[in-house]
């Protein structure tokens, strides 16, 4: 197996395994991407008179077929790959010949990556926002069917106002869909196609057309000057890990609110027993376990924004190998993010509130009372607040 870099020598097997890092196992999910990238790639060489038609063709239909046997589990990539884009090259040279040596004229593995990881982010903010719309409708179904049943309102873990099932409900979905708007945000600073800037300093010498593989892509524009692509490396990533991170606190605080309103004390909702577990020594517990998981969430996702914004800070100007380890954090917030959305999703959609166990407190409807003070004897709010007041012993608000 020959390297896109190899000149000739053997690589140390600790700098190999050093320096390939995680990337040929976490590559699996950018072979889709790179495919595409390097498809649009080589039609615009060949519209460019960079590479012959016969050529151009057997490079796309070589492509296709990896992408499809690697679906199909025939081929998957190695440590001595070191990335997706040797193990795609290698294998499309050794299927189609010398005609897949010339595939990589006018790029560097510096915007290879990026345009893969590019397409992948979209797709994944994308899809992040479509669960996340899946959980508004388990909330919509929730309120559906129980939305009219009064619960108290709290404040300092007081009980407060009036509220319901309805309000409640109705409050995280405003949330979800606010994340949702922020996840489609994202494409602002992932929607920039890197291909072509190569290392960083364009392809002198080669007429290419960096216009085209913009428009094959479906990037919003193309991101110039080339040097300021690899300056970028890194916002898009940190962008969408900032979303995710507001997603994950937002399941956290329902799925604080369900861990309380779960507790014997409360009793306000029951769970489906198919989402609780047991206790290895005391019989009668069920255990809402996956809750508190979806809770520590977000300390991983903040995590992951934090070591993504670590490893680009104070980096120079141009492509520095500290990027490699962008792509760990992000795939780890974007799995775990889509894991718990779904569960979220599972446990709304069976969950039940139990109208029985919904004790309101005397003083809920005590900011009603004196605004109704206000609007019936046209006395001042803080004149009808104290007498309101007056009525109930003294206590802390």
């Amino acid at each position: 197996m020959t390297r896109l870099w190899n000149k000739g020598g053997a690589l140390d097997d600790r700098v190999l395994r050093y320096t390939a890092g995680e990337d040929h196992v976490l590559d699996a999910r950018l072979v889709a991407y790179d495919v595409r990238g390097s498809i649009a790639h080589a039609e615009m060489l060949c519209s460019q008179k960079l590479l012959g038609d016969a050529d151009c063709e057997s490079i796309c239909r070589g492509l296709r077929q990896l992408e499809a046997e690697f679906a199909d589990g025939k081929w998957q990539i190695e440590l001595e790959d070191e990335d997706v884009h040797t193990a795609l090259e290698s294998r499309l040279t050794a299927m189609i010949g010398d005609a897949g040596e010339r595939l990589h004229l006018g790029r560097s593995r510096n915007d290879q990556v990026l345009t893969a990881l590019r397409l992948y982010i979209m797709d994944a903010a994308d899809d992040v926002a479509g669960r996340t719309n899946l959980l508004c409708r388990a909330l919509d179904a929730l309120c559906d069917r129980q939305g009219d049943l009064v619960l108290p309102g709290y404040t300092h873990m007081q009980q407060a106002m009036p509220s319901s099932v309805r309000l409640w409900c109705e409050g995280y979905r405003e949330a979800f869909e606010d994340d949702i708007a922020g996840l489609r945000s994202t494409h602002h600073r992932s929607g920039k196609n890197p291909l072509g800037s190569a290392a960083g300093y364009g392809t002198p010498g080669l007429a290419i057309d960096r216009e085209a593989t913009t428009a094959k892509l479906g990037f919003a524009e193309t991101q110039a000057p080339v040097t300021a692509v690899q300056l970028s490396r890194g916002k898009a990533e940190c962008t969408l890990l900032f979303e995710l991170t507001l997603v994950m606190q937002d399941l956290g605080r329902l799925a604080s609110d369900l861990l309380l309103f779960y507790t014997e004390e409360f009793g306000y909702v029951e769970l489906a027993p198919e989402v609780t577990t047991g206790s290895s020594i005391m019989p009668q517990k069920r255990n809402p376990d996956v809750l508190e998981l979806v809770r520590a969430g977000s300390a991983t996702t903040q995590a992951c924004l934090n070591e993504g914004l670590m490893i680009t800070a104070k980096l120079p100007s141009g492509y520095q190998r500290d990027l490699q380890r962008l792509k760990p954090p992000l795939f780890r917030a974007i799995d775990l993010t889509c894991d718990s959305i779904d569960i979220m999703a599972r446990i709304v959609a069976g969950l039940k509130f139990v109208p029985s166990r919904i004790r309101l407190s005397d003083g809920l409807d005590a900011a009603e009372r004196a605004n109704r003070l206000v609007t019936s004897e046209g006395i001042p709010f803080r004149e009808a607040y104290r007498r309101i007041a007056s009525g109930y012993s003294s206590q802390n608000d």
